[in-house]
């Protein structure tokens, strides 16, 4: 029997049995694929198949998207960075300034709906106020800065109690105290009253400063705060 004829009894057609399927050779695109996302390493599957395209390859998403997972080249989700276990701390009393200072941040908006943080900083032993920085973004950098504004005409603190902010537990802020032979101490998660010294003063800073204010400018803010830190710290009944 013939090919037609065998093709023909069982409904087959013809171009069907005599295909045979070439070798697929996906090796130009993979050499793309690898080059974008060494460049580009945030971009995902739909983003490098459009730049693929712009480059004048005809290659469609389907095909494309098989050898992309098949390199893994899924992105790399950050995950929540895990804290090790934190000891509660007493919240004791120093006997003397530069024994311990908390820091803390807040955070508040101007009028036209910008938002931006304040960063505290106190002496634990008599509540001096030494320092209140305003700005839109203040990372741990800025933070190891203010400690070094301090530390020409205060000095520094045998230890600085923080809670578990980012720009706190970075390792330019531990790098930091490291340098300088500070303690860095951190309170519990969830648990703000472990810092309950520069908490008492944010509620007044809330209270007196960012509340009863509206402020348009960010120089408005600063001016505000310099004003309200020298009453607190000279002018206010104890």
């Amino acid at each position: 029997m013939s090919q037609r004829q065998a093709c023909k009894a069982l409904s087959v057609p013809r171009s069907s049995y005599q295909y045979h399927p070439a070798p697929r050779n996906d090796s130009p695109i993979i050499q793309e694929l690898e080059a974008l996302v060494a460049k580009h390493p945030a971009i995902g599957f739909w983003q490098s198949y459009y730049r693929i395209r712009r480059k004048g390859f005809l290659w469609n998403h389907k095909r494309i998207y098989r050898v992309y997972t098949a390199l893994h080249l899924n992105i790399r989700r950050r995950f929540k960075k895990r804290l090790p276990a934190r000891v509660k701390q007493a919240l004791f009393q120093p006997q003397a300034i530069n024994e311990v200072w908390s820091i803390d941040f807040m955070s508040d908006s101007l009028w036209d709906g910008r938002k931006f943080r304040l960063l505290n900083i106190i002496d634990d032993h008599n509540r001096e106020v030494l320092a209140l920085e305003a700005d839109i973004s203040l990372p741990a950098l800025r933070v190891t800065r203010v400690l070094e504004y301090l530390k020409e005409f205060r000095g520094l603190p045998k230890m600085i109690r923080a809670d578990n902010g980012p720009e706190f537990i970075s390792h330019v802020l531990d790098e930091w105290c490291r340098k300088h032979e500070i303690t860095l101490t951190f309170i519990q998660p969830g648990k703000p009253m472990q810092n309950g010294y520069v908490e008492r003063c944010n509620g007044s800073i809330r209270k007196e400063l960012l509340n009863a204010n509206v402020f348009y400018s960010l120089r408005e803010v600063r001016e505000k705060m310099e004003e309200w830190m020298i009453d607190y710290n000279h002018h206010r009944p104890s």
